[in-house]
Formats: structure tokens, C-alpha cells, sequence
């Protein structure tokens, strides 16, 4: 049996260990990528991945668990250890990551009280049931128990959010309760405040840093914390970020090859490190996180690229050979190899082959619920995709005001099917002026809100903004509306089913497009999504993610996985009015800058 233990040095079976390590993320991988993308993480020189668990995607609703397809770490975890990698772990509940919500689950905020990370005894209880579930299946995954987990997280960059010491000793002693026995840590950013505020050294919980950059100068800050507290660990970089994530409407932000590999070098000669990321992969469905601002919040796109070594279809880059030379040139006994290539292919392009308006099938996608006031996402217990609400409005035949309050995120506001407002952060709640001098009495209002994600980073988590959907109302003239009729659409497989394309098509309403195709081969691909507007796409009742024309990217990549030989059906989900007649797959991404 292996032992891994934490002293003035990481101690692997008693002997000195430099930690090489890199972020891959299991879930947002397809199955069929982990084994190259652990292979090339062990060809450049490392022999440790350190993944992320989020809590939202194993908990999909509340005491319900996933832990199928690429939703299995188990399996992620004993393919790294029989690639000879060991393995770090972070399964504490919030994650940050770029991820929806930091990975809570949207489901919390049925309880408009709740204090998120923090003692709140309601928080702390849904926490435990998790953990009940959760623990058990990382119990056999640790070195204690033969398996290649070195060490886990209790908490992620907590010094950046909160200072409540007593909420990481509960969250350090259900691990324990829970038979987790290989060191704990915490990993902050590198200066006194963070340090401060997120760790819990003196309870002996490792402490870790978070830079990309000034490896000296953020490791001499480690080092001061742990001399304070009179603790003589090892440096290490739990994120060394390589790159960075993207927004929409923002070019690809970028990093130079040569300044990396000079700075890996750095941190190398003086402590371990751990890639973040190795290869980020993708925000399938509904998952991209948001960046908190004061007045308008910032989602992420689709891609997690984030500029890695790998990119996010598994591609070797400049920056991989790079870092793999530093490695090379610090730790020269490493055992390294040519990384495998990707196979990616332009599988052609399809005409659309049915089409129908939201509004003219919604009632067979998904079941409605009534109520004299708006349904919040949450309470809908939907929590993430979109809300449809339907309300009628008396007809005062001449000019009037209307305005939805307090809504999150993006509306699409429709008139008898007329389109007559988009709003966003920049101009949520704004009065619109509309005409009733139509001879009908009541006038039909539609509301199309989209969660465009919950922030994963910051105050803003326990703001009331992160409740998606309708919180205040809808008013005509100066009054609130009563009478909502409101659909949720997560596009699950099962509502996709659902979809009734025997209504009438409008392409100037929202509206779904239907491709039936066969394939006589597949290979992983990319959908060109530059003539689109904005929406998702389904294929194969998969939901790839969003995209939108705002760029930077106007692409989403398709796994293998997703694909048949023989019959395949994609749905695009279409909201902006765009006519879309064509599926174009590419072999290469399309970018807008």
C-alpha cells in the first residue's frame, strides 16, 4: 500500500515528491477524450490530474443523483491511476471554475433565506446530504485504500468570499465523518487577506496558492503565511492559470507560449504545480458561469479553450511543447512522450428539414403552471434553460406603459406574437411604450427569459439577482398583472421528444429547427453557428450549448459521442428571428474576431 503525507516535503512512500500536475475537468470532457487527454497529461512530464467534483451536476434536483456517462469520476479516477497518474481531488460543494452557480446547485435558492457557504444551518444540512452520497464513492478512490487520490479540498478560494472559520471545520469534519483520512487543503489567492480570511492552518489543513504569474514573489508570500503560523510545508500552485476563460462579445484573450514555459520553470524550481488548465474542454448545456460586475454581469461562453495546453477538442498546442521542455529542463528525469493528435472532420452539410414556432408547440413541450403572481425559475424547480410566461393584458385602446421587474436575465418581450423588446442588464425593467388600438379586448403578452448563468464567483452569490426568471412582476400602466401561465424549457431529452412540428413555423418568433440526416461515418466535428443569432443546439437529444452571434466564438464543438452512424436528428433552438435553412458542420472552429 502507498502512503502520501505532507511535511517539509510532499513524502510519496516516504521519499520526496515534486508535484507536476494538470487540470482536466471529467465533466467537461466527452468519455471517449479522457483517456488521450490523461495520456498527453502524462506525456508531457506529469504524474498527477487534478479534477474538480461539481455538486449541481451529481445533484441535478434535490435527492436525485447522476453519476452516469461523463458524470462518472470513478471511472476518470482509476483510468488516470492505471495511466500511472495520481490523482488531486476538489469535491467541495462550491467550485468557482467558470462553472454555473460555482457548482451549487440552482435548487438551494428555493429558499430565498439561505446564507450560501456559510453555517446556515439550513446550508450545512443540504451539504451533508450530499456528502452522504458523495463520500462513499471517493472513500475507495484514496491512496489509504489503494487508489491514486494523494489528497482533497474542503473549500475553494473561501478567502475571496467569506472569513467564517467555523463553516470550513464543519466542512473539513464531514470529510472526516465521511472517512475521507488523506490530507486536506484549502488553495487561495497569494496575498495576506486571501491567506487570512480561507484557510484553516491552524487546524492543520495544507495551504495552497492560486497565480499564474510572480511564481517567487507568490510563493515568498506563501511561505511568510506558513512561517507565521509556524508550519513548514511546501509551496505549491493549486491553479497555475496557463490562460483564461472567455465572455461573450470579448475577444479571445491570449498568453504568450515563451513567457508561460519561462514562468512553469519558475515555479517548478521552487515548489509543485498544478496546471489549471491542462485541457478545459467544454460548458455543454446550460452550465457556463457568469463573471460578477456591480451593474451588468458578464456569461462565459460555451468553450472553456481557456488558452490551455490541449485545446478544448483535445489538440496538442505550441504551449504544450513549450511547457513540456521547461519541465524537461527543471525536473530531467521525467519520463515524457509525443502527445496524440486529434482526428477532427467536416461531416457536411444538411438542409432543415421541419420548423415550427415556440409559441405553436409549447403547450406540447411542456406542461404549464398557473399562478396570480410570476414562478420563479427555482420554484418552478427547473433552474436552468429558459421561462416562457403568458399573461393577457385589457385592452384600453390607446397608448399605455408596460414593464417586467426585477428580471434575470435576457427577455424577449412579444405583443400578440409581435416582437416589441430584447432587454439585458443594460436596460432590464425599462417602461415600453406599446399601441392597444387593436378591436380585440384582452391583448396577449409572452415574456421569453433566458438564465444566461448564475455567477461562480464573488458577492453576487447570495445576490437576489442570481434567482432566475420573473421575481417582481409584469405592470401595465402602474399596476401589477395577475394571471401567469408559465413553461419551463431545460431541453431535456425527454421535452425535445416532446417537440410538435405539425404546428405553424415563424421565423420571426422563437422557433425550433429539425434536421434529420444520416452519417456513414463520424468523427468529432465542429456546428458553424456564423449565420445564427442566438440559441442552443441539441443533437441527438445532447444539448451542445449555446451560441450567439456576439462572438468570440461562432462554433460548437461536437463530440464523436453525439453523433450515430446511420439516423441523426439536431434541434436548434433559435430565439432571434434568424431563418436558419442549413447545418454546416466544419473541421475547423469559427471565431468572430
Amino acid at each position: 500500500m502507498e502512503t502520501f503525507e505532507i511535511r517539509e516535503d510532499f513524502l510519496l512512500n516516504g521519499k520526496p515528491i515534486k508535484i507536476i500536475s494538470g487540470a482536466i475537468h471529467y465533466f467537461r470532457l466527452p468519455v471517449s477524450q479522457w483517456e488521450d487527454s490523461l495520456f498527453n497529461l502524462k506525456a508531457l512530464g506529469a504524474n498527477t490530474v487534478e479534477t474538480y467534483i461539481p455538486w449541481n451536476i451529481h445533484e441535478v434536483s434535490e435527492g436525485k443523483f447522476d453519476f452516469a456517462g461523463n458524470k462518472d469520476f470513478t471511472k476518470f479516477v482509476k483510468l488516470a491511476q492505471q495511466l500511472g497518474l495520481y490523482v488531486i481531488l476538489r469535491p467541495s460543494v462550491y467550485i468557482c471554475a467558470e462553472w454555473e452557480f460555482g457548482g451549487l446547485p440552482a435548487w438551494l435558492l428555493k429558499d430565498k433565506k439561505v446564507r450560501l457557504r456559510s453555517t446556515d444551518p439550513f446550508f450545512i444540512k443540504k451539504v451533508a446530504n450530499y456528502y452522504q452520497i458523495l463520500l462513499p464513492k471517493l472513500r475507495p478512490l484514496q491512496i489509504t485504500n489503494g487508489g491514486p487520490v494523494l489528497m482533497m479540498q474542503i473549500e475553494n478560494e473561501y478567502g475571496s468570499y467569506g472569513m467564517e472559520k467555523e463553516y470550513l471545520r464543519k466542512n473539513k469534519q464531514l470529510m472526516i465523518d465521511g472517512g475521507i483520512d488523506v490530507p486536506l487543503f484549502t488553495s487561495d489567492g497569494a496575498w495576506k487577506e486571501a491567506l487570512d480570511a480561507g484557510a484553516l492552518i491552524d487546524d492543520d489543513v495544507f495551504v495552497a496558492g492560486n497565480f499564474g504569474s510572480r511564481s517567487s514573489e507568490n510563493s515568498a508570500v506563501l511561505q511568510e503565511f506558513m512561517k507565521e503560523h509556524k508550519k513548514n510545508w511546501p509551496i505549491m500552485c493549486m491553479e497555475f492559470w496557463d490562460g483564461w476563460f472567455n465572455r461573450w462579445g470579448n475577444e479571445i484573450i491570449q498568453r504568450d507560449t515563451e513567457e508561460l514555459a519561462v514562468e512553469v520553470k519558475e515555479m517548478l524550481s521552487i515548489g509543485s504545480i498544478n496546471l489549471y488548465m491542462f485541457h478545459g474542454g467544454t460548458n455543454f448545456g446550460f452550465y457556463n458561469g457568469c463573471s460578477a460586475r456591480e451593474q451588468t454581469d458578464l456569461p462565459q461562453v460555451t468553450s472553456y479553450d481557456y488558452g490551455a495546453l490541449l485545446t478544448e477538442w483535445g489538440e496538442p498546442t505550441e504551449k504544450y511543447m513549450a511547457v513540456q521542455k521547461a519541465i524537461k529542463e527543471v525536473c530531467p528525469d521525467v519520463w515524457q512522450d509525443k502527445p496524440r493528435s486529434k482526428k477532427l472532420k467536416q461531416l457536411g452539410t444538411f438542409s432543415v428539414t421541419e420548423s415550427v414556432s415556440l409559441f405553436n408547440t409549447i403547450e406540447k413541450m411542456a406542461s404549464v403552471q398557473k399562478s396570480a403572481y410570476p414562478l420563479t425559475m427555482e420554484e418552478m424547480g427547473c433552474g436552468y434553460g429558459y421561462i416562457l410566461y403568458r399573461m393577457k393584458l385589457k385592452n384600453y385602446f390607446h397608448e399605455n406603459k408596460l414593464k417586467v421587474v426585477e428580471a434575470s436575465d435576457r427577455l424577449l418581450i412579444y405583443l400578440n406574437q409581435q416582437l416589441i423588446a430584447s432587454q439585458y442588464h443594460e436596460n432590464n425593467g425599462e417602461e415600453i411604450f406599446i399601441q392597444e388600438k387593436k378591436e380585440n379586448k384582452y391583448l396577449n403578452l409572452d415574456v421569453l427569459i433566458e438564465n444566461m448563468g448564475r455567477v461562480n464567483y464573488g458577492y453576487k452569490l447570495n445576490s437576489p439577482t442570481q434567482i432566475k426568471g420573473i421575481r417582481g412582476g409584469v405592470m401595465h400602466d402602474i399596476h401589477f398583472v395577475q394571471g401567469y401561465q408559465q413553461y419551463a424549457l431545460d431541453f431535456s431529452p425527454e421535452q425535445v421528444k416532446k417537440i410538435d412540428f405539425a404546428g405553424k413555423s415563424n421565423p420571426e418568433e422563437p422557433s425550433l429547427y429539425q434536421f434529420a440526416f444520416s452519417l456513414d461515418e463520424v468523427e468529432d466535428t465542429f456546428i458553424d453557428c456564423s449565420s445564427y443569432g442566438k440559441g442552443v443546439i441539441i443533437v441527438n437529444g445532447f444539448n451542445l450549448g449555446r451560441y450567439w452571434d456576439k462572438g468570440p466564438i461562432n462554433y460548437l464543438y461536437c463530440p464523436k459521442d453525439m453523433l450515430k452512424v446511420g439516423k441523426n436528428e439536431v434541434i436548434i433552438f433559435e430565439t432571434e428571428g434568424k431563418n436558419i435553412e442549413q447545418l454546416k458542420f466544419s473541421k475547423v472552429p469559427i471565431f468572430k474576431y
